[in-house]
């Protein structure tokens, strides 16, 4: 059954937003599954687990992010480094707010680590998304 015209426009014009919303689904999963893994079954700190988790996720997006969701072909070294540390910086940003949001919810109130890591997760996707549209991947004219 072929897909409508109206549909097909739809998807042409919110291509990126429907990649960053599939992309940012698996890279959460990655983000929770390593903080659980850190936090239950490793025993490290909530912090650091948060840390550990917040790397290997970020690491995943910035190259997911780049090839399909912001179409940023280039990978020359010189593009790379720039758009690595304006990705990463931003990064460092909702990075400090997801720390201090599962410090307080897990450490101070009690709360369940990877109920909240979740929960901490939809506040940062939107944040990133709007940070590497903006500022990270933006396309030069």
């Amino acid at each position: 059954m072929p897909v409508p015209e109206s549909m097909n426009n739809l998807i042409i014009k919110y291509k990126s937003v429907i990649l960053y919303g599939i992309f940012g689904v698996i890279t959460t999963l990655i983000n929770v599954a390593t903080y659980h893994v850190c936090f239950r079954s490793l025993g490290i700190s909530n912090v650091i687990s948060t840390i550990i988790a917040w790397v290997v996720a970020v690491t995943f997006a910035f190259l997911t992010n780049k090839s399909f969701v912001f179409n940023s072909r280039s990978w020359e070294k010189k593009a790379v480094i720039h758009e690595g540390l304006m990705f990463f910086g931003c990064r460092i940003g909702t990075g400090v707010i997801e720390v201090g949001m599962m410090y307080a919810f897990v450490d101070l109130l009690g709360l369940n680590g990877t109920v909240m890591k979740m929960i901490t997760n939809v506040i940062v996707i939107v944040l990133n998304y709007v940070f590497s549209k903006l500022y990270v991947f933006k396309r030069k004219i």
